[in-house]
């Protein structure tokens, strides 16, 4: 189902509010987490589980709508066998043990991402979970597994074209943003990339194209309420120009502020 579609920011300017509406995060780090204590890659993985838990409880405390994870990306599998499966049964184990917990806080859950790879049982728990789930509105909680962008991309444009294989006329940038996997969401407003790393991944190449960017060398296992708090507090400082002047800006603050209540500048 497609909802309504949100503003794009490079057709329109979207609202900006002194909270992020939505927050993507690449959760890097959790191999060098658990190395720098001589523990398995593994253990990292475990415990960036709790860090999960603790952003998005942080997340709706300071009114954030919508909070993606990117958890494994399409390039993941070049990873070792063992830490692939490992990760699969993290994700299969922590799906069964906190779909009840989401559901009661009112988040809605969603997967994005190709899961014709992943294992029956797993895919079952996804589908049955984002439907307990449809429709909690406080929160929606967006995993990326085995999700790529340029994949999103492609298979968008391929149902575009598959159920019109005559078809003539250019794909408008409306239509191809109907079906990509996030259309029921607005695009980012901050992206936080942990671990010191400075690049998207593959991540969400669409919807980023006016997120604001935030790199912290903070590993995963270790990013918490605070820093996710310092993460906004950098965002609130950004002037979001969406293509315009500062001086545009500052005049569209400044109609808004004389418009009369109800209505719009």
């Amino acid at each position: 189902m497609i909802e309504t579609p949100f503003a794009s920011s490079t057709r329109s300017i979207p609202e900006v509010g002194a909270v992020p509406r939505h927050i993507a995060i690449i959760m890097d780090g959790n191999g060098r987490w658990a190395r720098q204590r001589l523990m398995p890659r593994v253990a990292g993985h475990t415990r960036g589980v709790e860090t999960v838990r603790e952003v998005i409880r942080a997340s709706m405390e300071r009114g954030v709508s919508y909070l993606t994870l990117f958890a494994f990306s399409s390039e993941n599998w070049r990873r070792p066998a063992d830490e692939v499966s490992f990760l699969m049964q993290l994700f299969m184990r922590a799906l069964q043990k906190e779909v009840d917990r989401l559901h009661k806080n009112g988040i809605r859950f969603r997967v994005i991402g190709d899961l014709s790879r992943f294992d029956a049982k797993l895919v079952d728990l996804i589908r049955s979970a984002e439907a307990l789930t449809a429709d909690n509105r406080a929160l929606t909680l967006s995993v990326a597994a085995n999700y790529g962008g340029r994949w999103d991309i492609l298979q968008a444009v391929n149902r575009i074209l598959a159920r019109d294989p005559e078809r003539r006329e250019a794909i408008t940038e409306e239509q191809l943003a109907a079906e990509l996997a996030m259309n029921y969401a607005p695009e980012p407003d901050l992206f936080i990339r942990t671990g010191g790393e400075q690049r998207i991944s593959n991540f969400l190449l669409w919807q980023l194209a006016y997120t604001e960017l935030f790199f912290t060398d903070t590993l995963w296992p270790d990013f918490d309420a605070n820093a996710l708090d310092q993460a906004i507090a950098w965002y609130r400082q950004r002037e979001r120009r969406f293509g315009r002047t500062s001086e545009q800006l500052q005049q569209h603050s400044a109609d808004v502020s004389s418009a009369k209540p109800g209505e719009h500048a």
